[in-house]
This record gives structure tokens, C-alpha cells and sequence, in this order.
């Protein structure tokens, strides 16, 4: 298993080359600060004014916002909560809010060491604020923050809500429990500790070059939890009859077609990581294509389309969340290759079914 990012390193060479595009969030980013401000008691009308937008400004959770305008509204709304904690709060929903789309991504893996190959990036999901990335050191396994921002390195609220949704996550997918060992923070020590200690544990340390949570390596090898009946029929009825075994396609085609299933939402579907998927080399994959009279960018093309149609019929998950899961770096580049599919958009696709 490669440990890196490649989301992040396409973000980071963007930046270093001076491409200069406005940063952005999804309208989810700013809607779960409101749904925090409304659970914590917070005066709402005093909040809009000051934030200078509402709740229903960003009712569309599929509409950019510049990252400005989401940490403006962090620092409002822990003002008017009078809560320094409030990206812990922000990491507790955003948690929950992801669930589904957690159930989906990690439908097709058996161990954590699997769906930490397919865990939703923050980038992809959240916008242009930054991403957690894993790494090795020791006996240890680490979840380091990095900001795209490094003005916002030793701030809390961009840190605190995403490695908040990172441990949550990381706590709840195996069968084992896999506690926080270590948590360290760029930022300097709160006076209050009580919901820090809560979420990371005892052992938190401050002022530290990058914001991490630490981990037992161990737990790479974890499997994960079993869906129950239910919910494995939930998830597997609408892409039952892309693999049936009565399907004209060859057993060749329908492994292919699986394999790439559990790789979309890791990005990375390039020949030789699908061929080190299915046990065979390079070479041998283009071989067995060639016999059955395709290429790989068809089958790859093939499945997105009827992937995204089964998807997009579930109203659980946003386009943002079905960009993810097919392996799209962004929302526009899915909704571009929707629209060469099927001549309309996502969205109105949704609409009209």
C-alpha cells in the first residue's frame, strides 16, 4: 500500500506552478457551522448579521463558496457560541453527515489497510482547505493535517473539525477499536482541555510542526466491520446487476469491473494499479482486453455511466459526494463527463427521475 496522497500532491504542484485559481468550499463546509451554531444555542439572527449570509444562502450544498468566506464564518459562529472547540463540534457532524458515503466507499474493502486507500479526501469532498494524509513512522501509524493555507497552520478550527472527522472514522469502521496514541496540535495550548481530551485522548502535545493524530500501525490489518443483511442489500442493489453472474460479460470483464468498483474512489485507476488489483501484470491485462475487443478506458467509462445513474438515485448522496465515489477530482469534471453521457447534467438528471 502506498501511504501518500496523490490528491494532495496534484493540489501542492498546482500552487508551486503559480495556477492561481480562487479557493473554494462546498456549501456543505458552511451549512454544518450553521447546524453546529443552531445546536449550541447560538444567536442566530446575530450570527447573520455579522456573518453577512444565511442558512438558506447555502441551502445549496453543491454551490462554491471562496474559502474566506468559511473561515469568516468559523470565527463568527465561535463567537457567537462562545466556543473555541467549535471545529470539534464541526468534525462530530460533518462525521455523521459523511456516513453514508463512508458506507459506500468502503463497501468494496476487507482490512482498515484497504479503505485507507478509498477514505474520502477532504480536498474532494470539502473544497480547498487542505487534506489528511497518512504516513508511517515507527510502531506508529500517523494522520498528518496540512493546510493549503499556511497562514491557517496554527489555527484551530480547519484542524480540530478534520482530524476530529478523521478519528471518528478511523474509530468506528473495524471490528477492533483503534484509539487516538498521541495527538499533536500547531497551534498553542487552550485554557479548557476537557473536549480535546475527549475526542484525542490524554496525550496531546502543542505548538508542534504539524497538526497529527498517531495511531498502532497494527491496525492496518484490522478488518473491517460486516454491513448486516440489511444494510449490504441497501448498498449492493444498485450495482447488483453490473456483476451478475448471468451477465453477457466474461468472467475477465466482471473481476476487471470489480476491481475498479473498490479503486474509483481512491483516484487512481491507472492500468498498473488495476493490474496489481487483479494479480497480473501490465501486460497480460492489455493482452486479455484485447481478446475480448475493448480497451480499458471503455470498460472504465462503461461502469462510471451506469455507476453514476444508480447514484444519483440515491438522494442521500450529493454530486459531490458521487464525484468522489467515482473517482473524480472535482464536481465539474464529473458533471462534464455526465453531460457527454447523457446530454443533460447531474442535477437535472436527478430532477427528471
Amino acid at each position: 500500500m502506498t501511504l501518500t496522497d496523490t490528491t494532495m500532491q496534484v493540489s501542492a504542484a498546482r500552487s508551486a506552478s503559480g495556477e492561481d485559481r480562487a479557493w473554494s468550499v462546498n456549501g456543505s463546509a458552511l451549512t454544518t457551522l450553521f447546524q453546529a451554531a443552531k445546536a449550541l444555542d447560538a444567536d442566530l439572527d446575530a450570527l447573520v448579521a455579522e456573518a453577512g449570509f444565511s442558512p438558506a444562502d447555502v441551502l445549496d450544498t453543491d454551490r462554491q463558496f471562496p474559502v474566506a468566506d468559511l473561515l469568516h464564518l468559523y470565527h463568527c459562529v465561535a463567537n457567537a457560541s462562545q466556543t473555541p472547540d467549535i471545529g470539534l463540534y464541526v468534525g462530530r457532524i460533518d462525521y455523521i453527515n459523511r456516513l453514508n458515503l463512508q458506507l459506500y466507499a468502503c463497501s468494496g474493502c476487507q482490512t482498515f489497510r484497504e479503505y485507507l486507500n478509498v477514505m474520502p479526501s477532504v480536498l474532494r469532498i470539502v473544497g480547498d482547505i487542505g487534506e489528511v494524509t497518512v504516513r508511517r513512522e515507527s510502531e506508529y501509524l500517523c494522520l498528518d493535517w496540512q493546510p493549503l493555507d499556511k497562514a491557517t497552520n496554527r489555527q484551530r478550527y480547519l484542524s480540530d473539525s478534520s482530524l476530529g472527522v478523521a478519528a471518528a472514522i478511523v474509530n468506528s469502521v473495524c471490528v477492533k477499536p483503534i484509539p487516538v496514541r498521541a495527538a499533536h496540535f500547531t497551534y498553542s495550548e487552550p485554557q479548557d482541555l476537557s473536549l480535546l481530551r475527549q475526542q484525542f485522548g490524554d496525550n496531546l502535545r502543542f505548538d508542534q510542526p504539524v497538526s497529527c493524530l498517531y495511531f498502532d500501525r497494527a491496525c492496518l490489518d484490522y478488518p473491517l466491520i460486516g454491513l448486516d443483511a440489511d444494510w449490504g442489500q441497501v448498498l449492493a442493489q444498485p450495482i447488483r446487476h453490473l456483476f451478475e453472474e448471468n451477465s453477457e460479460s466474461s468472467d475477465f470483464i466482471i473481476a476487471l469491473r470489480k476491481a475498479l468498483l473498490r479503486l474509483l474512489p481512491s483516484g487512481e485507476m491507472g492500468l498498473d494499479k488495476v493490474a496489481a488489483a487483479l494479480n497480473i501484470s501490465r501486460r497480460t491485462l492489455q493482452r486479455r482486453l484485447a481478446e475480448q475487443g475493448t480497451q480499458f478506458l471503455q470498460i472504465l467509462q462503461e461502469l462510471r455511466a451506469e455507476l453514476a445513474q444508480q447514484y444519483l438515485g440515491d438522494e442521500r448522496l450529493s454530486i459531490t459526494d458521487i464525484s468522489f465515489l467515482l473517482g473524480y477530482m472535482d464536481q465539474s469534471s464529473f458533471s462534464a463527463a455526465f453531460r457527454s453521457w447523457y446530454g443533460v447534467s447531474p442535477r437535472d438528471f436527478r430532477k427528471s427521475n
